[in-house]
């Protein structure tokens, strides 16, 4: 169950946007890529599991067989014993006089080697206090060596004596006092001692064994390996002693040869072994403080790692016996400490995307470096990293898209709370008089700096995965501007809603459409935009396959600027109207407006504003502003048809007022190189005459001049225009809703125009 969580959590991570489903074909590829390797490993690894499994039954049934057949032997052997002592004539007598000869040899024996004991052990302690002097050579190393060893052949086989004695005591060797003044006991421990200098010369001959060779120094190296040898020979002896005593306890005490001899391990061997471990740590231990302070030298601080290992593999395997393997013994010792040590680095959760990318970047190198070597990937196992360089990858990605998500939404939310509160010290002039948010620059030198952190990865799945976050989260700072501005429109469209706060309102839309804007303008051939500096630097980051998906990405970035801003600016126009033109609006086409010079009122207005605001305003949208002003206009001037008490007299003069109204509108935006394109656009008030004048008879030919015109004009508001008429009948609107069932537009001609506004 825990697995099956497990992986819903990881596959969580991996899909956490919808556009990562588009990634589900690479990971399905990566993931079976995966699973062939692996099986691929298991398959070989259970080959060879399976020949070492039969290799050693059939060594255990071989052994068997031997040992089945020795014990045959050794109880035939017994028998013959046992019947030659029924064979001769005073067996007992004569077993008991050669017994007793042969009691008087060991004991004769053991009293010279006890006497001569002090003196050898002496002389031991003359050598080893000349190898002090030359530790680096010591050239007593055999001989104190061979003494050592026959010394402790001495102890043991007193040792045993007193073992097998009657009462087993060792009240002899602690209490007997020989001809020098001391008791066996005290030889003994002084042999410890001896024994214990001896260990700590060899000891150190190992920790140093590199440096040995390296400086030529191979007799010492012969006389370390030689050492080590034997006592590697021995232990297997009292080893085998040992599980010869376990396992055959009857047959071994009536069989003296197997009831005497050495069964103490001494263990040189792992001792030599632990101590290339020992040296090999100690340099991972400083290996690592150095790594933590600067990762990116690794390969500076893993020099003494090649160079032991080339040591081991030109000059070492030549002095050393060729059953060890000393070379696959130190590739595997330090291959073992080096994945122990990157896999615990892999583990830190503290360590930061900088170390994870230098993981990252040495798993590749190290291999190669082995390689030379002559260790393939296959050779050294387990895996130096367990395999994780695709997770270690993901994970090293996800710290700069996390980075980058945390870095996006900390502006977000300022400039939320900045927005909310109308915190106009966020909004300043630029250089060019543009009013412009506080933000913008530093969140494109943040994304800058991600990129290039993303760069020095030189992987292209990572940089691929960061700008991929880039682009998730500049489009959502798109949509959470548009939803913002939306959400404030919406309230002061409310009839009768406050007009507080208007005014710094509708500076921020100002400043973020400018922002807009900014963001995707190149000026001249010497200016590179935001955006544009933003798609070079990732360019050479990505894959060719990832290209095209790039461009569409930009090309859509580059719409939602333009589109924010225009909104921007249409919703600046609008809350001229939600506060300054509500009442006057109400009076168009009533009585009221034949009287008053509504139009010339709100035209003034607008210039008040484009005072205040024109030289703020970006210049790449200043046109766009007159623009939604003009048709902001014209859409609530038509749609004003529907105010309560509008009425079309045919004794009235609304031809001409409507005329004057026009002109007034033209007058002003005709100071605006913008004026020809208003001009146009306000073409629509003819047909709007056009249907309030016309005989009723020619009103549907009316309409039809106008759906030819503006396809996508509403039915409501002709019928609204139709019902203002002081001569309205319902045969009028059913003449037209015949003629426009009756029309059809043609998909290809099917426009938005300015007419679809007006409802």
């Amino acid at each position: 169950m825990n697995d099956v969580e497990s992986a819903t959590v990881k596959l969580a991570e991996l899909l956490r946007h919808p556009e990562d489903l588009d990634k589900i074909p690479a990971l399905k590829a990566e993931f079976t890529r995966k699973k062939a390797a692996v099986d691929g490993q298991l398959r070989h690894g259970l080959r060879e599991q399976l020949e070492v499994t039969q290799a050693g039954m059939n060594s255990i049934t071989d052994g068997q067989r031997a040992v089945n057949l020795i014990k045959e032997e050794m109880m035939k052997i017994d028998k013959l014993c046992a019947e030659a002592q029924n064979m001769i004539h005073d067996f007992p007598h004569i077993n008991l006089v050669a017994q007793t000869h042969k009691n008087f040899e060991q004991v004769e024996h053991m009293r010279r080697n006890v006497d001569s004991f002090l003196q050898r052990l002496e002389q031991l302690e003359y050598l080893l206090g000349q190898d002090d002097e030359d530790p680096a050579n010591q050239p007593n190393l055999l001989e104190v060596h061979y003494g050592l060893t026959q010394l402790r052949e001495v102890r043991d086989q007193a040792l045993r004596q007193v073992k097998d004695s009657d009462d087993g005591s060792t009240e002899l060797i602690d209490n007997l006092t020989l001809e020098s003044g001391v008791t066996v006991q005290d030889l003994f421990a002084r042999l410890d001692d001896v024994i214990e200098w001896f260990d700590k010369h060899i000891g150190e001959a190992c920790i140093n064994l590199i440096e040995l060779v390296q400086a030529g120094n191979d007799g010492m190296v012969v006389r370390l390996a030689l050492v080590i040898e034997e006592e590697e020979k021995s232990d297997r002896k009292a080893k085998a002693l040992q599980d010869a005593q376990r396992e055959y306890k009857d047959l071994a005490s009536r069989f003296k040869s197997i009831a005497t001899g050495s069964t103490e391990l001494r263990g040189y061997k792992e001792k030599f072994l632990k101590s290339i471990e020992f040296v090999c740590k100690a340099s991972f231990d400083e290996v690592n403080e150095n790594f933590l302070d600067d990762p990116e030298k690794v390969d500076k601080y893993f020099k003494w790692y090649f160079n032991n290992l080339n040591t081991v593999k030109l000059g070492m395997q030549t002095l050393m016996p060729k059953k060890w393997k000393i070379f696959r013994t130190y590739g595997d010792i330090y291959h073992k400490h080096m994945h122990d040590w990157l896999v615990a680095l892999a583990d830190d959760q503290a360590l930061g995307a900088r170390y994870l990318l230098c993981i990252i970047n040495w798993v590749d190198k190290y291999y190669s470096k082995m390689n030379k070597l002559g260790f393939t990937e296959e050779d050294l196992q387990p895996h130096v990293v367990d395999n994780r360089v695709p997770e270690l990858v993901r994970n090293y990605r996800q710290i700069i898209i996390d980075l980058v998500e945390q870095w996006m939404k900390n502006i977000a939310d300022t400039e939320q709370r900045q927005f909310a509160a109308r915190d106009q010290s966020e909004i300043n002039t630029n250089a060019d008089g543009f009013l412009q948010t506080n933000n913008l620059g530093d969140m494109w030198t943040m994304l800058g700096q991600n990129i290039s952190v993303a760069a020095s990865s030189e992987r292209t799945d990572v940089a691929e995965g960061v700008v991929e976050s880039m682009f998730r989260a500049l489009t959502s700072r798109q949509r959470m501007w548009q939803t913002l501005v939306e959400s404030e429109r919406a309230k002061y469209a409310i009839p009768n809603a406050s007009a507080e706060g208007s005014s710094e309102f509708q500076e921020w839309l100002i400043a973020i459409a400018n922002d807009q804007i900014i963001c995707i303008e190149e000026p001249d051939e010497g200016t590179t935009s935001f955006l544009k500096n933003f798609e070079n630097e990732i360019a050479p980051l990505i894959s060719p396959g990832y290209t095209a998906t790039m461009t569409a990405q930009i090309e859509a970035l580059r719409d939602g600027y333009v589109d924010l801003a225009s909104d921007c600016i249409r919703i600046w126009s609008q809350m001229i109207f939600y506060t300054d033109f509500r009442e006057v609006l109400k009076k168009l086409f009533t009585s009221e407006w034949y009287a008053e010079r509504n139009m010339e009122q709100m035209t003034q207005t607008f210039a008040d504003y484009l005072n205040d605001y024109e030289s703020a305003v970006h210049r790449s949208v200043i046109e766009l502003l007159i623009i939604e002003l003009s048709d902001a206009l014209l859409v609530n001037y038509l749609s004003a048809v529907r105010n309560k008490g509008a009425k079309f007299k045919r004794s009235d003069p609304f031809g001409d007022k409507i005329k004057d109204d026009v002109l007034t509108v033209f007058e002003f935006f005709g100071r605006y190189p913008v004026g020809g394109d208003v001009k146009e656009q306000w073409r629509a008030v003819e047909h709007f005459v056009n249907l309030l004048s016309a005989d009723k008879a020619n009103i549907p030919t009316v309409y039809e001049n106008l759906k030819y015109y503006y396809p996508d004009v509403h039915i409501g508001w002709v019928e609204a225009v139709l019902r203002s008429r002081d001569d309205f009948e319902r045969s009028m609107l059913n003449a037209v809703k015949a003629k426009a069932a009756a029309i059809i537009v043609d998909p290809e001609q099917q426009r938005e125009t300015i007419m679809g506004k007006v409802k």
